[in-house]
């Protein structure tokens, strides 16, 4: 895995790394340590899919989504997790890249 060309050393820790579609295998792995040093669940919702809340109704447990109105602070924090994985996702990328995957509703979408 070779690093680009006019790669310089010492990128920022802010922001992560810019997509590179020619070098892919250097991006994915700089992109993969940045949101491990970022949140170590960031990478959970990315490869699992966003969280989404749920209650139980009745003797017969059947999972229902919460409401909105419904969710507590722990629902909250959790839902962010997904919302601070797209922004991630999508800081790293072109106008190019940003218009395919500015429909997709989670990070594992994109």
């Amino acid at each position: 895995m070779a690093a680009p060309p006019n790669f310089k050393e010492g990128k920022s820790t802010y922001r992560p790394p810019r997509f590179n579609d020619q070098y892919y295998g250097w991006w994915k792995t700089r992109m993969h340590s940045f949101i491990m040093a970022e949140d170590l669940k960031l990478w959970d919702v990315i490869c699992d899919g966003p969280f989404v809340p749920i209650k139980t109704i009745g003797e017969v447990t059947t999972a229902v989504p919460k409401t909105r109105k419904e969710y507590n602070n722990g629902d909250r924090k959790a839902i962010e997790k997904n919302f601070k994985a797209k922004e991630i996702l999508v800081y790293g990328i072109g106008p190019d890249e940003y218009n395919r995957i500015s429909v997709c509703q989670s990070a594992k979408e994109i």
